[in-house]
């Protein structure tokens, strides 16, 4: 979801006001109340111990373990079970911009517990945790799963009533999506879609939840109920665990004239990996998803329906149309020879859209890839209406290719190190102030010392960016900032900014404070650059 200021009016007032009302919050039952303004940061710590997994042992996915789960070499038993994966807590940092400090941390895997509900992530999935401001700016929103910490191969678990018999998890654990409003209250909305994979994303909009990620694990063609149980899906907050697909499918699995998802057919491929979306936002009323990753379908950026209709995707979800933005990439994954890998996307207005890409993954090519980075797109419309060009690609900074080495100790007391390098950008968020933008992004890695790079530490970066540039000589000025870089065992996923409430909220806000102060725990397990 972006957040955006109105060009010419200063925020600074609602910022400073929220500062001080930060201050005043009392912490609510579930959670910690969202302080305003504040970059929302979603982040995992790894919490297994030596008796997590035993050497020797049969693992979920197939094969023995060859290490055990006292370090973060337990990745390398991904070796013997491809599909080796362990749940860890999700945190929420509030880092405040200003100080370049975080304000605080609101363990919202506790906060589940306390409600008697199991919320977790899986630690080494990298493309988990976006967070989205809802369309109202009452909560944020993102995608876990009802699973107790340190449980092995959740992420290619089945769902309930999605079973792949081809699976080789034969274990069943639902997804779920999480709202975290303003106040601090956490609810938990278990669904059973994305069955032998991952939900990635999920924003509330018009009273309904839209998500994206991807399924299956089996091998062979999909059965239909997990070629349906992938891609953008709907659910209500609190509603059935059985989620509506949204869009519609064209041409039949397998067969010569393709299979897509709600867009032209290209060549046949994987019918249930033609969805396998990632990023997800929405802008004026419009739902958007990126799809970058595999060799099925065509790795661009997607309009889900008309434009304006997302408060009625979820009533029309039948007969809903995916397009292709006109100018992005239409060459379908099957054929490509590079690029492009998009992830996360924001728009500053209508006409001026960041997407970022994560690189391909290989640490050989991350320095000199053409693709990676944050791409800056230009509509030759001011309303959006006309071609996107791509105006440049944001690199500077970031270091792509350049190795770095966390060190640290976990907390079941383990030492290591681990060696990794940027290759690209994931999840990303901003804020336009006049015409500047300033677009805060958290890295991909590659190259890893571990054997899977997605439980690298891995850093929150930032950059401000001219709206008026179309040039990358305009923009030659221009570099990343890092801010943080993730402690040894922490990987940082998500990234947004906290609603700032319009002033006729704070006095309700200010209701809430007037029932008593408390000292909110300050915690750091990001270490500073």
């Amino acid at each position: 979801m972006n957040h955006e200021t109105t060009p010419g009016r200063s925020t600074l007032p609602l910022v400073a006001a929220a500062g001080l009302l930060a201050l005043l919050f009392v912490p609510h039952s579930l959670a910690q109340s969202l302080i305003p303004g504040d970059l929302l940061v979603s982040r995992s710590t790894y919490d297994g111990i030596a008796s997590t997994v035993t050497v020797g042992q049969a693992l979920p996915g197939g094969g023995t373990a060859v290490a055990d789960g006292s370090s973060l070499n337990v990745f390398n038993n991904e070796t013997p079970d491809p599909s080796f994966g362990i749940t860890s807590s999700i945190l929420l940092d509030q880092y405040n911009t200003s100080s370049n400090s975080v304000d605080n941390t609101i363990d919202l895997t506790q906060a589940a517990a306390n409600q008697g509900v199991n919320l977790s992530t899986s630690f080494p999935s990298k493309s988990e945790l976006a967070l989205n401001v809802s369309t109202d700016g009452s909560a944020v929103t993102f995608m876990g799963y009802v699973a107790p910490v340190n449980t092995l191969d959740v992420s290619n678990s089945n769902t309930p009533g999605h079973v792949d018999a081809t699976n080789p998890v034969a274990l069943t654990y639902q997804r779920a999506v999480a709202q975290l409003s303003l106040n601090g209250t956490l609810s938990i909305t278990p669904t059973n879609a994305y069955s032998g994979n991952n939900g990635r994303s999920a924003v509330l909009a018009g009273g309904n939840y839209y998500t994206v990620g991807n399924a299956g694990n089996g091998s062979g063609t999909e059965p239909t109920n997990i070629v349906n149980n992938t891609g953008v899906q709907t659910t209500t907050p609190g509603g059935s665990a059985n989620t509506t697909v949204v869009g519609q499918q064209q041409g039949t699995p397998g067969a010569s004239n393709g299979f897509e998802f709600g867009y032209a057919a290209t060549p046949a491929d994987k019918s249930g990996k033609d969805d396998n979306f990632r990023g997800l936002t929405v802008f004026n009323n419009t739902l958007y998803v990126t799809k970058g990753s595999g060799s099925n379908g065509v790795n661009t950026v997607y309009q889900v329906g008309a434009t304006g209709s997302v408060n009625n995707l979820a009533a029309n979800a039948s007969t809903t149309t995916f397009s292709i933005l006109s100018g992005f990439n239409t060459t379908s994954a099957k054929t490509a020879t590079t690029g492009p890998n998009l992830f996360g996307l924001f728009f500053a207005n209508a006409s001026t859209l960041y997407v970022a890409d994560e690189g391909d993954g290989t640490a050989a090519d991350a320095a000199t890839s053409t693709w990676a980075g944050l791409e800056k797109w230009v509509n030759s419309k001011a309303d959006g209406t006309g071609t996107w060009t791509k105006a440049y690609t944001l690199t500077s900074g970031l270091g792509l290719g350049s190795s770095y080495t966390v060190s640290g100790k976990l907390a079941n007391g383990t030492s290591g190190s681990i060696t990794t390098l940027t290759d690209g950008l994931r999840n990303i968020t901003g804020v336009v102030n006049g015409s500047n933008v300033t677009l805060y992004a958290v890295t991909s890695t590659a190259g890893s010392s571990v054997t899977d790079s997605g439980a690298d530490p891995n850093k929150l970066v930032a950059i401000t960016d001219t709206l008026g540039d179309t040039t990358l000589a305009q923009a030659s000025g221009e570099s990343f900032t890092t801010l943080e870089t993730a402690a040894y065992g922490d990987v940082l996923r998500g990234v947004a900014l906290a609603p700032i409430p319009e002033p006729s909220t704070y006095a309700a806000l200010m209701g809430i404070a007037a029932l008593g102060c408390a000292t909110i725990a300050r915690r750091r397990r990001l270490s500073r650059v």
